[in-house]
């Protein structure tokens, strides 16, 4: 009896220090990647000339000018709506069209069905680069370059083979006797899907809208190529454009920009949390 309880005791003793050891690495981790946050803050803040001497130390004084500069420089309610439109139009159809895809997919398996969800989903393995210059002659013969609308659109070409993968693996989780009850109560396959199945999707749809919004938000190349730079600009944008001539940078202005930028997707993020770990 001694002896198990001695050990117990020491296989008590391990876990608790396996435990401690990766709390431990986990805190190094978190400190690794917020220690370039906490740079980026304290240089947004900072007066112009302690940013060229000394990017690590702490401000003397806190200078908020920086970030109301930025704001009035950047005509950044502007930029806001239009980052926000785009997002909002590239969203849309990626949610809309995915998941009745993947529903679409998964209640009418046959070899057809099959090869259409290898036609749908392998896009995710084709780097954008190799496709940009083709993508870019299409757009402007169909007339969908330059615009708002149009770069949401094309949002929905590269966002919802991703979407499809992952509407369609949670889709499994759904007993199909549940479609099988609708229709008996008159329901056709839309309704069905939009009364009955679409509500039960909704952590996974949250889950797909936070990776989606994080990616066209702080999208730069495809707005950059597609949309018409004198009528329509993104955040993303205008901070490159805030690079002065001959590799001058105010990098307290472009730290204040950089933060302008990331609190709408934050405060997105932290909203929705509870939503991703469910889904």
């Amino acid at each position: 009896h001694a002896k198990r309880r001695q050990f117990k005791m020491s296989l008590v003793l391990k876990r608790k220090i396996n435990k401690w050891i990766l709390t431990v690495v986990i805190l190094i981790l978190a400190l690794i990647y917020v220690y370039p946050i906490f740079l980026m803050c304290i240089n947004a803040v900072k007066p112009f000339g302690e940013v060229v001497v000394d990017v690590i130390k702490l401000p003397s004084k806190v200078e908020w000018s920086n970030i109301t500069y930025v704001m009035d420089k950047m005509q950044y309610g502007k930029l806001f709506l239009n980052n926000v439109e785009i997002t909002v139009i590239g969203i849309v159809g990626i949610v809309i069209f995915s998941s009745l895809t993947a529903y679409i997919l998964d209640r009418k398996r046959n070899r057809y069905t099959s090869f259409a969800k290898t036609i749908i989903t392998m896009p995710m393995l084709i780097p954008f680069q190799t496709i940009m210059i083709s993508l870019l002659k299409v757009m402007t013969t169909i007339n969908f370059s330059g615009s708002k609308v149009g770069l949401g659109i094309q949002y929905w070409g590269f966002g919802i083979p991703m979407a499809t993968f992952i509407f369609f693996n949670f889709m499994e989780t759904i007993p199909r006797e549940i479609d099988e009850s609708a229709y008996i109560d008159g329901a056709d396959t839309f309704k069905t899907f939009s009364l009955v199945i679409f509500p039960l999707l909704k952590s996974v749809t949250f889950t797909v809208i936070v990776i989606d919004v994080m990616w066209i938000w702080n999208d730069f190349l495809l707005p950059y190529l597609v949309l018409d730079l004198k009528k329509y600009k993104t955040i993303s944008i205008v901070i490159q454009y805030m690079k002065g001539s001959y590799g001058s940078v105010d990098m307290g202005a472009i730290m204040a920009a950089l933060i302008l930028a990331l609190i709408p997707v934050v405060i997105f993020y932290l909203s929705c949390q509870k939503y991703i770990i469910k889904g």
